[in-house]
């Protein structure tokens, strides 16, 4: 008989999933959205995540889009009572961040060798070699350390070694700012033959709002519908009033459509052409879908920052109104410099 783990036990959510023998690139795509979002697996096409908000949401999302490619898929609140402790799924997810971090150290060694380093060091293209090697691995120890949920031991050596390789690029390499021209742009205005709308809709989508939601929000109340009001419902699936749009939930009239987040499927749907708005569209699919398809340098900071908003701010309408400054200034930034 299994041993009972009786020890207060933790919440999981679990992720049961059936692929269709073909698309062959499917099995594929799904293993890859499962390492992106850290889930572990603990029996064939089971797969587990601690339950919180955003790990629920990627489960969710993920399982939405192997259902739309012919799969099947369910997320789950479960609490393990026999054949697997707590403890041992612990030591799974610590033992896969770990091996991420030995990856880290192991490469940024291998490009910290001073030798060669020295031995470059007079190309006119050596510093930025060199810091295009560090963003790479600083970026890759983000993703890890944002997938370490159990604090992992490898973390802090692989962080060590990251402080080496900050530090001897320093020594070794100029201060040279890099050289920057602002275009102005207007703000954009949907084009006529955008989606059509009602000024002044209630905008309804799932309480608890993060990454997406936030900037959705912000890109409906600055560019699509200055009159929105905003409604968070917690009900699974809302089916809506007269006068009511979804956003970023399913059933919803503006969600995720394909690979597109839901941020991206509104910009494409209201013809939004803006420069600013493809960057920040980018930064918000890495961010929410995590699939690294932009590979965003901006993406882990500026997931810190509306993370810190979601720790200290429980009421919707409030997080809205600290994101929409964030979502601004990103805004200005990035259409001066792109292009």
């Amino acid at each position: 008989m299994s041993q009972l783990n009786h020890s207060a036990s933790r919440s999981w959510l679990l992720l049961v999933h059936r692929l269709p023998p073909k698309p062959d690139y499917l099995r594929v795509k799904v293993r890859r959205r499962l390492d992106r979002i850290g889930a572990v697996a603990i029996k064939n096409s089971v797969y587990v995540l601690p339950d919180r908000i955003d790990t629920a949401e990627d489960f969710q999302w993920l399982a939405l889009e192997i259902q739309r490619d012919g799969g099947e898929a369910l997320v789950c609140r479960s609490e393990f009572i026999a054949g697997i402790f707590d403890e041992d799924i612990i030591a799974r997810f610590n033992a896969e961040r770990d091996e991420a971090y030995l990856s880290i150290r192991e490469s940024a060694a291998a490009d910290l060798d001073e030798s060669d380093l020295a031995t470059v060091s007079s190309g006119t293209d050596w510093r930025e070699t060199v810091r295009k090697s560090f963003a790479r691995a600083q970026r890759r120890l983000d993703e890890i350390a944002r997938l370490d949920f159990f604090g992992a031991e490898g973390r802090s050596l692989a962080e060590a070694e990251l402080r080496r390789f900050h530090d001897l690029l320093q020594r070794k390499s100029s201060q040279q700012p890099d050289a920057r021209g602002d275009k102005a742009a207007e703000n954009p205005q949907p084009d006529s033959g955008s989606e059509p709308h009602l000024p002044g809709a209630t905008w309804v989508t799932r309480a608890g709002v993060f990454v997406d939601r936030m900037a959705s929000a912000w890109l409906i109340r600055r560019f699509i519908d200055r009159e929105a009001s905003f409604k968070f419902v917690s009900v699974a699936r809302y089916q809506g009033a007269s006068g009511e749009l979804r956003f970023d939930m399913v059933p919803g009239e503006y969600t995720h459509d394909g690979d597109m987040c839901t941020f991206e499927a509104l910009v494409e749907r209201f013809k939004l052409h803006d420069p600013g708005l493809v960057v920040i569209a980018e930064v918000v699919h890495d961010i929410d879908l995590k699939d690294d398809k932009f590979a965003r340098s901006e993406a882990p900071g500026i997931e810190a920052v509306l993370t810190g908003i979601v720790n200290a701010v429980t009421d919707d309408d409030a997080r809205l109104s600290a994101a929409f400054p964030i979502f601004d200034a990103l805004y200005d930034r990035f259409r001066k410099s792109a292009g």
